[in-house]
């Protein structure tokens, strides 16, 4: 059997799940899927050097040129005039970005998403009002990092709303200003005070903030402890609400018993009794005793009175049929 190799990067970066069907591919076919992975990864960093050392050397605009620049994007779309606007400000999306690296994720990836919402206030920037272009798209940046932020962080989506996402964004700069002051607060006078800074309830900030001190655990982890060798995952002892598969069955087969004992009492009632019992109690939506006196010719308290007799038959009928189907009476 030819020999198997797991790359250093794939060990320390990069689960082997990540690759379909690695585990079954030959040594040198993974030795080279790796090093192909290992470019990849070093032409992304080199990628986001360069932006860097670009958006660096970029010159500053004067508010003249600036106002220049955005109208003859604005109204001759003029795609020159597009780049030196964004390649001017990327200075200014590599500063954000940086704001955002302790959620833990990639700074070119925070960069692109920058630049997303740096083109998105290009395209809104209305340059004859009184206001200079970065105070402008500053907005729209750190909207479009924080939408990412939302969206990668956690498999469960969280921030859903302005309240939550202000939460989300603002808890652990606020509890470490509370920590760090004169006074010592306990963990519940610190909920208190947070959520009185942000508007939001105590259970609120809880919340969050359990959701912030810990990750994703997929179900599917091996649980720690007990025996040796156990390969018990925590899956196994989720509690499923759905009913078992016996009692599925049994459930089937007890409403097929009971489908066929009514139509077997039905056959006891005349026709108006029938067509009474079947609009008024074997349909989702019954009809009202007004219409079915209407359609009969006949007063709605005359259809009640033979909607009780029919009902007293049926129950005749079927505690004949079966007669443990009777229930005691108390």
């Amino acid at each position: 059997m030819p020999g198997f190799f797991v790359p250093r990067a794939f060990r320390n970066n990069r689960p082997v799940a990540a690759f379909p069907k690695l585990d079954r591919v030959p040594c040198a076919k993974r030795r080279a899927c790796a090093n192909a992975w290992e470019r990849d990864v070093t032409r992304q960093k080199d990628g986001d050097r360069n932006l860097v050392r670009a958006a660096m050397r970029a010159p500053y605009l004067e508010r003249a040129e600036e106002h220049d620049l955005a109208v003859r994007w604005k109204k001759g779309r003029d795609q020159q005039a597009l780049h030196e606007i964004t390649i001017a400000h990327m200075r200014l999306v590599i500063s954000m970005a940086a704001k955002f690296r302790h959620f833990g994720l990639s700074t070119g990836d925070l960069i692109q998403e920058g630049h997303v919402g740096l083109l998105e206030a290009a395209a809104r920037f209305e340059p004859d009002r009184d206001i200079r272009f970065s105070t402008y798209a500053t907005w729209w940046i750190r909207a479009s990092m924080q939408d990412y932020v939302l969206r990668n962080w956690s498999i469960v989506r969280g921030g859903t709303s302005s309240t939550q996402k202000a939460l989300f964004f603002n808890l652990r700069r606020l509890r470490a200003r509370l920590s760090q002051g004169s006074e010592t607060l306990t963990s519940l006078a610190i909920r208190k005070e947070i959520s009185l800074a942000l508007g939001v309830s105590e259970d609120d900030v809880a919340l969050m903030d359990s959701r912030l001190s810990g990750g994703d655990t997929s179900l599917n982890a091996p649980l720690t402890g007990g025996e040796t060798g156990s390969t018990a995952e925590r899956s196994d002892f989720l509690v499923a609400d759905s009913p078992l598969p016996d009692e599925v069955v049994e459930e089937l087969i007890d409403e097929e018993r009971r489908s066929v004992w009514l139509q077997g009492a039905l056959e006891v009632l005349n026709e108006r009794e029938a067509m009474i019992i079947s609009r008024r109690r074997l349909r989702e939506e019954g009809a009202t005793l007004e219409e079915l006196g209407g359609a009969l010719g006949i007063s709605k308290e005359r259809v009640r009175q033979i909607e009780t007799r029919a009902l007293e038959k049926l129950k005749h009928e079927l505690v004949r049929q079966v007669p443990g189907i009777a229930r005691p009476t108390t």
